[in-house]
């Protein structure tokens, strides 16, 4: 048994993912019933990301801004213009999508028991009230936002701090880290579970009435993953992007879209950040933050959807509007993490903007629910991939700058 584990640790990660999803993918066509049991291994896997990622997030992020030292380049500024531009970007490729090829909807009854934000006011409120959360309930109900500001806080009362006690938080960052790795190394059993379940509850079925609303979601996604997101990255480093890009989209961008989850994907990102060598200060605070407000992909299921829901009603758009609604979608999109249901309840916001009532919106948003199976999951992909993207575009520049050479394959 220990020369089987040993044999199989050798293989990559990305390999043992791959195996996983097959069989996976298998076992949910031929034996469903047998192998129910299965879908215990995906809900373990997101479970224990999903707990130890707050943790991860509070530990790193402190000790980073504890022990940062005056002078030392951080590079977040250029990163968070590379959220938030390709964010705005994304909501206006959707909205020109969606005017190149119109989709129209069968509205079905909307989702029940949720109430979606009454305005952008509201959305930005909520998120300044996670900021000042309490936290232990911050860490509790993983409230990124509120763990970030009490991570950066509690660093800065730090800086001037004994070294013991700096090493100390260093201990636990790394000591936390470690775990992360342990749980990492289960993917391929958790991805294999989450595919299966993902197969014998939605089915595809469900989805074949949808499949134009899904082209359009999707291109719009692919076409900012391989052309939008590049072009940024090539202006910042000014050589070859697509073998970072799909390094990201690789390594990153696969977990994401099998858990669904930009916060459970916070561990994955970390460790490949660790492995393209980049600098610790920057995306230990970058990733977490770009988790929160680096949402492209949310960005696109807003404008498209909102979009189909005026062509199904007939109603006029002119350019201005168009424009403000690429504008209110990134805006959104960077609020989503603090509204109960993320993107899909941030429909009727927009929606709004035409005049379109709350009743209708929510039939759009349970479309949305029902084409969420492949929505969710690209949308996520998206956005989970490009925080390291960014992370390592920001720094690649430095890089660059200082003469030093950015070799992409070598990483880990």
């Amino acid at each position: 048994m220990k020369s089987i584990l040993t044999k199989v640790s050798q293989v990559s990660l990305v390999k043992q993912i791959i195996v996983g999803l097959i069989i996976g993918i298998i076992l949910a066509v031929t034996i469903p019933e047998v192998a129910k049991p299965v879908v215990v291994l995906g809900s373990l896997f997101v479970g224990a990301l999903k707990a130890i990622a707050p943790v991860l997030v509070l530990f790193l992020v402190m000790s980073a801004i504890a022990q940062h030292k005056s002078g030392h380049q951080t590079n977040m500024k250029f990163i968070i213009v590379l959220y938030l531009l390709g964010t705005f970007l994304a909501g206006s490729i959707a909205v020109i999508a969606s005017f190149i090829f119109p989709v129209g909807l069968t509205l079905v009854e909307g989702a029940k028991d949720v109430t979606p934000p009454g305005g952008v006011v509201e959305v930005l409120k909520t998120l300044l009230l996670n900021v000042v959360d309490n936290p232990v309930n911050a860490i509790v109900k993983a409230n990124y936002i509120g763990i970030l500001a009490w991570a950066v806080l509690i660093g800065l009362a730090l800086r001037n701090a004994a070294d013991t006690t700096k090493t100390m938080i260093t201990n636990f960052s790394d000591a936390v880290s470690k775990l992360v790795g342990w749980v990492i190394k289960l993917a391929p059993l958790g991805i294999m579970g989450l595919v299966f379940e993902s197969i014998t509850t939605s089915g595809l079925n469900a989805l074949v009435g949808y499949a134009k609303l899904l082209a359009v979601l999707i291109g719009c996604m692919l076409f900012v993953a391989l052309i939008v997101n590049p072009i940024l990255v090539y202006a910042a480093i000014r050589q070859n992007p697509y073998p970072l890009v799909f390094k990201c989209i690789k390594e990153s961008g696969i977990t994401a879209f099998f858990t669904r989850s930009s916060a459970s994907n916070i561990p994955v990102n970390m460790k490949l950040c660790e492995n393209l060598g980049l600098n610790k200060d920057s995306y230990s605070v970058s990733i977490p933050l770009g988790a929160t407000i680096n949402m492209a992909g949310a960005a696109v299921t807003i404008s498209v959807l909102t979009l189909a829901a005026v062509h199904t009603l007939g109603i006029q758009v002119d350019i201005p509007t168009a424009i403000i609604l690429s504008i209110v979608s990134a805006i959104c999109a960077c609020g989503a993490s603090g509204v109960a249901g993320g993107s899909l309840l941030l429909i009727p916001l927009a929606c709004s903007l035409f005049g379109i009532s709350n009743e209708v919106a929510m039939q759009v948003v349970g479309v949305g629910f029902i084409i969420g199976v492949l929505q969710d999951s690209f949308e996520t992909s998206l956005n989970s991939s490009s925080d390291v993207l960014f992370t390592a575009a920001a720094e690649f520049k430095e890089w660059r700058k200082e003469g030093k050479k950015i070799n992409i394959s070598k990483a880990a």
